[in-house]
């Protein structure tokens, strides 16, 4: 059963809501707005989320503070070499002599998978039907996650000592990847002056719940986009494809429409403008053309060369 249409005055409430969600983040991890706004937009399309940076820079706390403020549950796995892919998918236990399959941490609405390159390939590949399908096989049945259903990984892209870097396959699972970086100098000293926040994120107030979740998400995959931003996306994609078949799949096109669109919503427009494809393209973008800072250079040199329509 889909979820029901909202009429534009709830579609108008559920954007305000999704406003003073949004604020109350920002208050929190000072400094990152942009972020911030960029994992609601990942949230409202229906993708996950890859965070890179060093340890220390509020990845864990944008996690369990957007789903706090969206009244959404929410589990933390620590990858780590020695983790299997039950630990997080979850497997059967004997009970009173029969076999009982007790769910693991992945049946939730956000998972927070920390540090996720330090777990084998084969524990990294136990999320991935659970990122694409939304369902877990296992015990010879699939069950269906909750929805909405969010999978924040972060991960160390300097100190790699002992990792395993996350394939192309699901690399193309994360909708957009983001650094968070060195907050602002004001920002840090206000972070300095008010000291871990914690307790900060413990005391935020659930501004929305699933089901409203659900409705802005589909609210925002109603957004409008015309034949001509259609025919920019598009020559964005062909432009990042060399004659050795590298550059962004349909996958990523869908990705990067999806993302505008959000982003669109979250600006209070019914149709997508360039500027909103602009704004999400290099998340959405790089870690499909290279890693690191080569991926966010190669896209951003491609929005230089692409005119808009």
């Amino acid at each position: 059963m889909g979820t029901p249409r909202a009429a534009p005055a709830e579609t108008e409430a559920l954007r305000l809501r999704l406003g003073r969600s949004r604020a109350a983040v920002e208050r929190l991890v000072l400094g990152q707005a942009r972020a911030v706004r960029l994992a609601l937009a990942c949230l409202l399309a229906d993708g996950h989320l890859l965070l890179e940076d060093l340890p220390g820079m509020g990845k864990t706390t944008l996690a369990q503070a957007l789903a706090r403020v969206l009244g959404l549950a929410f589990r933390r796995v620590q990858f780590t070499a020695d983790l299997l892919p039950a630990d997080v998918t979850g497997g059967p236990i004997l009970r009173e002599g029969r076999l009982e399959f007790v769910p693991g941490p992945v049946f939730t609405h956000v998972l927070l998978a920390d540090e996720v390159n330090r777990a084998s390939p084969r524990t990294q590949s136990a999320l991935l039907e659970a990122m694409e399908e939304r369902q877990v096989s296992a015990d010879g049945e699939t069950r269906p996650l909750p929805r909405p259903f969010l999978v924040i990984a972060t991960q160390n892209p300097f100190h790699l000592a002992g990792t395993h870097p996350l394939p192309e396959s699901q690399l193309d699972r994360f909708l957009m990847r983001l650094r968070l970086g060195y907050p602002p100098p004001e920002a840090e000293r206000e972070l300095l002056r008010l000291g871990p926040r914690q307790g900060a994120v413990a005391a935020l107030e659930p501004v929305l719940d699933a089901a409203a979740v659900r409705a802005a998400q589909a609210a925002a995959a109603r957004v409008h986009a015309a034949p001509p931003l259609i025919a920019y996306v598009h020559a964005l994609l062909q432009a990042s494809r060399g004659e050795g078949g590298t550059g962004l799949s349909p996958r990523a096109g869908l990705a990067l429409m999806a993302a505008a669109r959000a982003w669109a919503w979250l600006e209070g427009r019914d149709a997508v403008l360039p500027e909103d494809v602009q704004a999400v393209f290099v998340p959405v973008a790089a870690h499909r053309l290279a890693a690191g800072t080569e991926g966010e250079d190669a896209a951003a040199a491609l929005l230089d060369a692409v005119a808009i329509p």
